[in-house]
């Protein structure tokens, strides 16, 4: 997985009046907190950082002030519900080579078995535990095939090297369901009748 370089400034201002003043300015408030350090009250590009959480789990290279570099995951990100536009992100301190614990998008490909069967995500993201600076962008699975009935496990799924599963290994992730069949309404197969009579 590639970085992304963001630059970052401290913040001293705090409260709903500093946000919205940061807001405006087409910045993002946030903290960076970590390894047994301080939470850290940053304020990041707003246009930049958009771009960037748009790779799950990215990887984010922070310059903090010019003067420090540290990388970083998304931990949580809150959006405005109707605009879209990032609100606030708390971001975890990692370190290359440190195992952390990230959810990756679950992929399905392939063609269900023939019958109208639906394909249900339990999961749509799988817990696993991956080194900081390689963690997979999704997984994908194969329901070729499948008929209704049939589930994918956690511990059915082929990661990639290094990366271990941080859910129980029988966990449904995927299943597969038999397509409801549409009950006629009461009383149509009499007007039916009729009709051809």
């Amino acid at each position: 997985m590639s970085e992304v370089k963001i630059a970052a400034e401290t913040r001293s201002e705090f409260g709903k009046g500093a946000a919205r003043r940061i807001r405006r300015a087409d910045k993002v408030p946030g903290v960076l907190y970590g390894h047994g350090s301080d939470p850290l009250h940053l304020t990041f590009p707003g246009h930049e950082l958009l771009l960037a959480l748009r790779t799950p789990n990215v990887l984010i290279a922070l310059d903090i002030d010019g003067k420090s570099n540290e990388l970083a995951i998304p931990k949580a990100v809150q959006r405005d519900p109707l605009k879209g536009f990032l609100v606030h992100v708390d971001l975890q301190l990692v370190q290359r080579g440190e195992k952390v614990q990230v959810e990756i998008p679950v992929q399905a490909e392939g063609e269900l078995a023939p019958g109208g069967n639906l394909l249900e995500h339990v999961l749509d993201a799988l817990p696993v535990e991956a080194e900081a600076t390689h963690i997979p962008e999704n997984v994908t699975v194969s329901v070729e095939g499948l008929e209704a009935g049939a589930s994918v496990l956690a511990k059915d799924i082929e990661l990639p090297s290094g990366v271990t599963l941080a859910v129980d290994g029988d966990t449904v992730v995927l299943q597969i369901l038999a397509a409801q069949a549409e009950e006629a309404p009461e009383g149509a197969e009499e007007g039916d009748e009729a009709a051809e009579a």
